[in-house]
């Protein structure tokens, strides 16, 4: 409605004895609309009321962000403090404009305005989200001269604010330096180390709150340590916050909730976390997404994907945070066509362009086989991190693209601004290297790491140079680099090289390594496998006998194979070994048929034991074989459809292309001479270039 037919508005203008600011001022506080707003600050210029700062709260209030810096630039002779206050929590709450939240400082103090203990949290406010420690240091300066070092306001936000700009050491010493801390004191010391991942810190600072302070903790306070129990592992103290919780009769928000939740699932107790999630009595989108993310980091993306369905038909809308929990679990078993669905949610909801959504698009399309999908995304952000950039190089990287992965790394150094290369960045490289055989390009980066960019090379890094300099045979300069390595090398680093020592029949190398195995992970039955096979390379059949007698001796057993295949919107697991379930005749008869044809083309399976016993694909139960008969049971028709294969051990491919069957054989590490084939496929390249996870489209005959 407007003014001019309000009845107030009326009085004012014909009572002409009273005075109209009282009424000017009630219509304030009710003004609906910036149009409303005008009329009412009309009315005050008729009526010459300057009244400058009640118009620029209501705007603010408003959200309106042109007419209140209007307001705010006519105060004449100029705004003063209250003013610049005002705008200063607008700049900064309201339209996150932290460079002009640091401008209006600058004004302020140009003008000769003194700041307060108002104007300071807001400047610290906004220097922390730009990470200004220059102009933090000044404004800390000024708040020792004005005598507001003492102000508990003020100097809580400072030590928000130096651990925001990773400057802890200061940031601890201003708490230190508070002569009467408050809870909230504690809460800013206890929540900055937890939120950078200084857990134990976290937990010292918890436990002196809960001793020395006087102070009971809070809500913030047990969300900010239960975050420190999970990335410690330290059950204990995580059900002791719970126990906490339960005592004090407080209510297990979704904020207390989701902490539990994920402490919980970081713990390993995701029975716990699932009993805390179904307990809550209403549930939010953070409550949902601590549920997802917890199955999800857990490697268990089935149940994260269900519980996804289920957040949807409780009528709860995905947000970034779910789409990027999603997003990880659908690239873990390469669920395609979910995580497209995803790609066109994001889409429809305006989210294709976040940061961390966009980033979990393209590791999602490149761990599902899509490469060009995941440049798609990758070209249409309009902002990158270093995260993103990582992402798409680790994508080029495990499709065999190392020419390209190598060539975004320096588009990342010339064009990245902000995004520097890290320790991510360089062991996606080095595994370029590995898979392109590129052993001098290897040790180039490896070298640029520590001199260009001053990174001090990882576990990780040496594991890459241990694969490579082994896939490319150099067997004793892998040697060379375990020794010099700063730390022992684990599991991952040695099984590279004790693989390469049976595929060159290196007994010397393969003997020193297959002893420093055994001592780190005695229950690896890959260990003891591959061992074996060194020695029947060489037709050393007693010490072949010896390693697998001593992995029975060790109640060692192989681990199963594993693979997932998407049918419409469901998931089904196999395991090898699995026993065939009601629909066992029509899937016996698939695998029958399967086995004439790969009879045809002339496939013969074997497992390399000639002097014991034949190991034939018949009496074999790779997980994969079950998947291509179920999906052609359960389809009723020829389909394309996808699988994926966990490879901890050995790589099963199959392709079933246009009614000709290509199979390859059982084996921990694949070559080419190692398939039987009619014809190679590109999708045997990329599985055995990814030992971690391997994702083809298998098409079937109509």
């Amino acid at each position: 409605m407007l003014i001019s037919k309000h009845k107030i508005f009326k009085t004012i203008n014909t009572n002409t004895n009273h005075s109209p600011i009282f009424l000017l001022l009630s219509l304030l506080k009710q003004c609906p609309s910036t149009k409303t707003l005008q009329q009412i600050h009309t009315q005050f210029t008729i009526h010459s009321i300057h009244k400058p700062n009640h118009l620029l709260s209501q705007s603010i209030s408003l959200k309106d962000f042109t007419y209140s810096t209007l307001i705010f630039s006519h105060i004449t002779p100029h705004p003063n403090d209250y003013a610049f206050n005002i705008m200063l929590r607008a700049t900064t709450t309201t339209w996150h404009d932290y460079p002009l939240t640091l401008h209006l400082y600058h004004q302020m103090k140009t003008l000769n305005i003194s700041p307060n203990n108002f104007t300071f949290p807001f400047v610290f406010l906004a220097c922390a989200n730009l990470e200004e420690i220059r102009m933090a240091r000044l404004a800390h300066c000024e708040v020792f001269k004005l005598g507001l070092d003492n102000d508990h306001h003020t100097v809580n936000s400072m030590v928000t604010m130096y651990f925001r700009c990773g400057e802890n050491g200061v940031a601890r010493k201003v708490f230190d330096e508070i002569t009467e801390k408050d809870l909230v004191s504690w809460n800013s010391l206890l929540s900055g180390y937890a939120k950078l991942g200084f857990a134990r810190e976290a937990v010292e600072v918890f436990g002196r709150l809960r001793e020395e302070s006087g102070f009971e903790p809070d809500e913030m306070s047990l969300v900010s340590v239960l975050g420190a129990c999970g990335e410690l592992g330290d059950l204990e103290l995580g059900r002791w916050v719970e126990g906490f919780v339960v005592e004090r009769g407080m209510k297990v928000n979704s904020y207390i909730g989701s902490a539990l939740i994920s402490m919980y699932s970081k713990c390993g107790e995701l029975v716990s976390s699932r009993r805390i999630f179904d307990g809550m009595p209403s549930r939010d989108f953070i409550t949902w997404n601590a549920a997802i993310s917890a199955y999800a980091q857990n490697g268990m993306a089935d149940e994260a994907i269900s519980l996804f369905h289920s957040m949807k038909e409780n009528g709860v809308d995905p947000n970034k945070v779910t789409l990027t929990a999603v997003l990880s679990a659908c690239a873990s078993i390469g669920a395609l066509d979910l995580g497209k669905q995803m790609d066109e949610y994001a889409t429809h909801r305006g989210l294709q362009h976040d940061i961390f959504v966009a980033t979990a698009l393209i590791d999602m399309y490149a761990k599902c086989g899509s490469l060009e999908s995941a440049q798609r995304v990758f070209n249409d952000m309009p902002r990158k991190n270093d995260a993103s950039w990582n992402a798409m190089i680790s994508a080029l990287a495990s499709h065999g693209k190392a020419k390209e992965a190598l060539s975004l790394f320096e588009r990342m150094s010339d064009e990245g601004g902000s995004a520097r290369p890290n320790d991510i960045t360089f062991v996606s490289l080095l595994s370029a290297c590995v898979h392109a055989g590129l052993v001098d390009e290897g040790y180039r980066l490896f070298d640029m790491m520590s001199t260009l960019f001053g990174l001090v090379p990882k576990i990780e890094h040496y594991s890459c140079m241990v694969d490579l300099l082994s896939r490319a045979g150099h067997l004793y300069e892998a040697w060379d680099v375990i020794e010099k390595m700063p730390e022992k090398p684990d599991n991952v680093t040695l099984g590279a090289l004790h693989s390469a020592c049976q595929r060159k029949k290196n007994v010397d190398i393969g003997e020193r390594v297959i002893q420093m195995l055994l001592e780190l992970d005695p229950s690896n039955s890959g260990n003891y496998i591959i061992s074996s096979k060194i020695y029947e390379n060489l037709n050393m059949w007693d010490d072949a006998a010896r390693m697998r007698a001593l992995m029975r001796e060790n109640g060692v057993t192989k681990t199963p194979g594993c693979s997932w295949i998407e049918v419409g919107n469901q998931l089904r697991e196999f395991l090898s070994g699995d026993g065939l379930t009601l629909d066992s005749i029509d899937v016996r008869n698939i695998i029958d048929l399967l086995y004439e044809e790969l009879k045809k083309e002339g496939y013969l399976s074997y497992w390399i034991l000639p002097k014991w016993q034949d190991w034939t694909l018949r009496h074999s139960s790779v997980s994969a074989q079950l998947f291509i008969s179920v999906e052609l049971v359960s389809s009723g028709r020829a389909s394309s459809f996808y699988i994926s294969y966990s490879l901890d051990t050995f790589v099963n491919l199959c392709q079933i292309c246009s009614g000709k069957a290509l199979w390859a054989k059982p084996g921990n590490f694949l070559r080419r001479e190692e398939f039987l084939l009619c014809q190679w496929d590109p999708a045997i390249d990329l599985a055995l270039k990814d030992a971690s996870l391997c994702v083809i489209s298998l098409s079937t005959r109509h």
